[in-house]
């Protein structure tokens, strides 16, 4: 008895599916087709023309006179090179990550023209060429209207140290 109406139900809810189905896909669709026809009634536009297709250049590559990429180059001897002056006098900017400082402005005295850069604290300062900024070594070659121009000395992961540029613009706020 109980299989008979566990069928009887399944035939029911099967039925009233496919009539669900059939009442959903009926109706009206003129809307559509008036749609279509507007869009088909337009003007075509012209299509721009592919961009002609690159061929391919092969690349023959020729390690001869290279250096072998897995073997590490020799570090450069340290007794030259550009090295970090471990006997000058630390300057106060020189505490302060590079990235923290900010150019707020410059000032000209006596016909020299100074930076004016501002620390994380909100303490305004006063540089010069010559002046060092930031953690790695970084001396102040230039200073124009809108940025400070440093010459970082930082380690090349190989023993020995590099020149780096960075530069501090003028903050907008």
């Amino acid at each position: 008895m109980k299989r008979q109406l566990i069928k009887t139900m399944s035939i029911v809810s099967l039925g009233a599916l496919v009539v669900t189905g059939v009442v959903g896909c009926g109706g009206s669709n003129s809307d559509l087709k008036q749609m279509i026809a507007e869009k088909k009634k337009r003007p075509g536009s012209h299509i721009a023309p592919l961009q002609p297709i690159k061929t391919y250049e092969s690349f023959t590559y020729d390690p001869t006179g290279l250096r072998s990429p897995f073997v590490a180059s020799t570090p450069a001897s340290s007794g030259g090179g550009i090295r970090p002056d471990a006997h000058r006098n630390r300057q106060y900017l020189e505490t302060y990550s590079l990235d923290t400082l900010k150019m707020v402005g410059t000032l000209r005295q006596a016909g020299q023209t100074f930076g004016l850069i501002q620390t994380k604290d909100g303490l305004v300062h006063r540089v010069q060429t010559g002046n060092y900024v930031g953690q790695n070594d970084g001396k102040i070659q230039t200073i124009t209207d809108s940025k400070i121009t440093v010459v970082e000395i930082v380690p090349d992961g190989m023993g020995a140290y590099v020149e780096r540029p960075a530069t501090l613009a003028l903050a907008t706020h």
